[in-house]
């Protein structure tokens, strides 16, 4: 098999056993309400150290685009800095939420593209980003020629050196009494852009979130309530089985959680960082 073979078959025995255990997926926006709101942060707010490096790469003049881009908790802050953003994403809800971010603090050069980035036309950028999308992505390899086509001067990808649905791998035993399989992340991203001729500078960033795995200046969970709804959070956890993973939670909490001075540290993730993988569209070969 190719690296893309590997990819999409990964892909699709993940989607598999979700469909096996959650049954059909809801009809409605997945990502909408709380979801969307979670990814959600002040665009005004100082960079942390991985946003910063990923603003170094960003000009004045710059247009930034940004595939799957969500809620705006990166496109936001980078409208600070450039002259325009493009987030081009799938949900409704998250387009309102970035919609209404943008809004409240004033920024005009920022719009929001409501569509799947496959069907998008006419949309480019001087940098193209994509940040924690790549583990859904089943056609990666027409996905990720779309975005080097699109980027003027620079493609960027994060993902997390464990991927972020996996986090959850020891809850989601708990709760189906089997364990899952993981998404794709960056040991089987890396081979598909080395045969797409694509040879991609790879950092580790600097930053280490205080919750392992989540986003970058998230605080630990101050009470037993605020622990046991950090467990429930992610696409792992199929809706009717909400009420039933609650209860398993709380009652294997201290198995769970460990009490510090910071808040409710969770056990059962992995330590992990943000890697950027990230090429000139002038470099590639091919």
């Amino acid at each position: 098999m190719t690296a893309a073979e590997t990819y999409a078959a990964r892909i699709d025995a993940v989607r598999a056993q979700r469909a096996r255990l959650h049954g059909a997926p809801p009809p409605d926006d997945p990502w909408a309400g709380p979801i969307a709101q979670r990814f959600r942060a002040d665009p005004h707010r100082p960079l942390d150290a991985n946003l910063a490096v990923l603003a170094s790469h960003i000009r004045p003049e710059d247009v930034f685009l940004d595939v799957g881009g969500g809620a705006g908790r990166v496109a936001l802050p980078m409208a600070l800095r450039c002259r325009e953003v493009i987030t081009v994403d799938a949900s409704p809800g998250m387009g309102a939420e970035f919609t209404a971010a943008a809004a409240e603090v004033g920024i005009s050069n920022a719009r929001f593209v409501h569509a799947n980035w496959l069907e998008t036309e006419g949309v480019q950028g001087d940098v193209a980003l994509t940040s924690n999308v790549t583990y859904f992505v089943r056609e990666i390899v027409p996905f990720i020629e779309k975005l080097a086509s699109a980027a003027r001067r620079r493609v960027m990808l994060t993902v997390w050196s464990v991927a972020n649905p996996n986090q959850n791998a020891a809850i989601f035993r708990l709760v189906y009494g089997e364990a899952p399989v993981g998404v794709p992340g960056y040991r089987e991203l890396l081979p598909v852009l080395w045969e797409m001729d694509i040879l991609p500078d790879v950092h580790v960033l600097p930053g280490v979130p205080m919750v392992p795995g989540g986003n970058m200046g998230a605080r630990l969970p101050q009470t037993q309530e605020d622990a046991v709804q950090l467990g429930l959070q992610g696409q792992w956890l199929g809706h009717q089985d909400h009420a039933r993973a609650r209860h398993l939670i709380a009652e294997r909490f201290s198995e769970l959680f460990a009490p510090s001075p910071e808040g409710f540290r969770p056990l059962w993730r992995q330590e992990a960082r943000e890697m950027l993988i990230t090429w000139e569209t002038n470099q590639r070969r091919g």
